[in-house]
């Protein structure tokens, strides 16, 4: 894809945007659009996600009542494969597990776009007071646990439902086809199982004709205020790691700690030691990293020292270099800190999600016509973000765009939405028709200029 001058100009201007700074996490406006931006959009997709926006809010709705979990979503990938047949489509099913693949060809010959939705929901239990509010419990790690849309992937996949309708009622207005991919695991694989878009591209859904060109995908997300739209050109999202250490010593009383070896205190050192690898390894002016232990775990008893601690955490980077240098890191301060003390210490990373990066032509191109839809003062370009998306595999093969849609009540103050994942999340449902219209006129226009 050529960087044609008005790229050059959204992308100089982000440029210049981001070395003014400003205050940690703000987000920045979006650059000024040449004069020259992608064609209008039609004036149809407005009105039709008008007419459309009741059902978006029912298919929402009626998900959000009805989660499941990653790979377990039957239910919702029965009601999308039924939608997406009765719009005329070619549906595939049952990729990578769960997953809906849709195929909408145009009236006139043209390139292929691809857009997607994640479909499944989290072990979380609702406590939002709603009339269609989640009352589904499961068993997950072999636990009970209830099961709630706390991401908004029910939006996102009742979003991806409207365009299908909006623009299967247009295909003698579409340049070329449309790829619809209802995802399955987006948060990621029950135990033991393989899952979300690593999987589906492993089955083809990029490769198999029709072969997409492009991919555009959105987050609804309590961080902005509904009528918001926000997106990053490049690294967006970090790269998701997951690590492990088990710390071994040798087992004794706790009246006499000498005759042991103690992986408690040697496990606290380590802890301790990892926060260096930010603060004082790594180049943080060049770019963010995270390095947390979230568990940790040793021991059942207060007299009794045990013979080995275990603890897991995540890795958060934005730079495969960087990556590589955190995973040396954590495995030299463990194995250090633990020979010193007359213990060891096993490491084990698990590599996770690459960096949500957003193709930055696209994006440039992208801009213009996200400011077509929110306006000018609604759209911005937001911080890096240390969650991570496994969208981003789609983008290591084709280039992506992904953006977000805020979805929290214009009256709430942002420091007090509930985030995503938190059993009180909630979302305006303005938020839905927003997205449906950005993505609705992203394909078209995609179309049109490609």
């Amino acid at each position: 894809m050529k960087r044609n001058r008005v790229a050059w100009v959204v992308m100089a201007a982000a440029f210049c945007l981001s070395l003014s700074g400003g205050v940690a996490g703000a987000q920045e406006a979006a650059p000024a659009v040449s004069a020259a931006a992608p064609a209008a959009i039609p004036a149809y997709i407005r009105s039709d996600v008008k007419a459309l926006e009741p059902r978006i809010v029912a298919w929402r709705r009626d998900i959000h009542q009805h989660p499941e979990l990653g790979n377990r979503e039957v239910r919702t990938a029965a009601l999308v494969a039924d939608h997406l047949r009765k719009l005329g489509m070619e549906v595939q099913t049952g990729v990578a597990h769960t997953g809906v693949v849709g195929v909408l060809k145009g009236a006139e010959p043209g390139p292929v776009v691809a857009l997607r939705a994640d479909m499944d929901a989290l072990p979380v239990t609702e406590q939002v007071d709603l009339p269609f509010a989640s009352k589904v419990r499961t068993t997950y790690n072999g636990q009970e646990v209830g099961v709630m849309h706390a991401c908004g992937h029910d939006g996102h996949t009742a979003i991806l439902m409207g365009v299908a309708e909006l623009l299967a009622k247009r295909r003698g207005q579409l340049r070329g086809t449309v790829k619809f991919i209802f995802q399955p695991a987006e948060e990621g694989a029950p135990a033991g199982e393989e899952g979300g878009a690593e999987l589906m591209i492993r089955e083809g859904v990029l490769s198999t004709d029709p072969k997409p060109q492009a991919i555009f995908g959105l987050h609804l997300f309590s961080g902005g205020h509904a009528g918001e739209i926000s997106y990053r050109p490049g690294p967006a999202m970090a790269a998701s790691d997951r690590f492990r250490i088990l710390v071994k010593g040798r087992q004794s009383h706790g009246a006499y700690p000498w005759a042991g070896v103690d992986p408690i205190v040697t496990a606290s050192q380590i802890v301790t030691a990892l926060q260096t690898i930010v603060s004082r390894r790594v180049e943080l002016v060049k770019e963010p990293v995270i390095v947390s232990v979230g568990s940790i775990h040793g021991g059942v008893r207060n007299n009794i020292i045990p013979d080995q601690v275990e603890m897991v955490g995540t890795i958060r980077t934005f730079d495969a270099a960087m990556q590589a240098q955190v995973h040396a890191e954590i495995r030299r301060i463990a194995n250090g800190i633990a020979e010193s003390a007359g213990a060891t210490a096993e490491v084990e990373i698990e590599i996770g999600y690459p960096v949500t990066d957003n193709d930055e032509a696209l994006s440039a191109w992208a801009a213009p016509v996200l400011e077509q839809v929110a306006g000018k003062d609604k759209l911005s370009i937001r911080p890096k973000a240390g969650g991570a998306e496994d969208f981003s595999f789609f983008q290591q093969k084709i280039p992506g765009f992904y953006f977000w849609v805020g979805s929290t009540a214009p009256a709430v103050p942002l420091d007090k939405a509930p985030s995503n994942h938190s059993p009180l999340f909630h979302m305006d449902e303005s938020s839905l028709a927003l997205g449906a219209e950005a993505l609705a006129s992203l394909t078209v226009a995609w179309l049109d200029s490609h």
